[in-house]
């Protein structure tokens, strides 16, 4: 039987008391996350109490931060099987969430998690960062923009932060070791209208992993050159 004891423990020490909708919503994404593995690869995690660790509990270490706030709009990028994004939903209901992975089965994928889980406020878009960085209807409309070790800072600033309106935030979700990231991410931060504000230190709970939270806010509005046509960040990093 699928449970998510730990998520539950773990939550509790971060400080979020999960209520029991947001438990039952958890255990429902579980159980499709293991389903839909099977047909594609959406994970090579699979163990009930390693699901809730690295993907669960991680995707809910943003919320010590204090800024992710209800009725914000928060875009995650390269989401993957919706981490961050969707246990950050099903916690902060009144979030509204754009999930973009460039990958079209996981999408599918998440529209059925979204489907199946009843939220609102939350669309999985099929698309690359480069190019929706662009849109005007994405472009420096949201109040925070997340990412989960998709790609070296220094790329993965130049994918984000175009999505942040002036006084947002860059949430990168790293590893312990990320110093040199962010040695070399400095002027790709600073040319993009970005300012390191923090890097928070977090011990994921049941686990001897430390993950980094930084934390860069948008100063001022990100020149119209950028993001760069696809794939130049990856291979060209500012």
């Amino acid at each position: 039987m699928t449970n998510v004891n730990t998520l539950i423990k773990g939550a509790a020490s971060l400080g979020i008391d999960l209520k029991e909708d947001e438990v039952n919503n958890f255990i429902l994404y579980k159980e499709l996350l293991k389903s839909w593995n099977q047909k594609i690869n959406i994970t090579s995690i699979t163990d009930d109490e390693e699901i809730d660790i690295k993907h669960f509990i991680d995707s809910l270490t943003p919320l010590t931060t204090k800024l992710i706030k209800d009725g914000g709009r928060l875009i995650d990028i390269g989401t993957g099987g919706g981490f961050p994004g969707i246990p950050l939903k099903i916690v902060k209901k009144d979030l509204e969430v754009i999930l973009l992975d460039s990958l079209n089965k996981r999408i599918n994928f998440l529209k059925e998690v979204i489907e199946k889980l009843n939220l609102e406020k939350v669309m999985a878009i099929h698309g690359r960062a480069e190019d929706f960085g662009r849109d005007l209807e994405h472009r420096e409309q949201y109040d925070i923009a997340i990412s989960r070790a998709v790609a070296p800072l220094n790329t993965l600033a130049e994918y984000s932060l175009p999505f942040v309106k002036v006084g947002g935030y860059f949430i990168a979700m790293k590893g312990k070791d990320v110093d040199e990231e962010l040695k070399e991410a400095k002027r790709a931060i600073e040319i993009l209208g970005g300012e390191l504000k923090e890097k928070l230190l977090v011990d994921l709970p049941f686990s001897d992993i430390t993950h980094s939270l930084i934390i860069i806010e948008k100063k001022t509005k990100t020149s119209t050159k950028y993001p760069r046509g696809a794939g130049k960040p990856k291979k060209r990093p500012l």
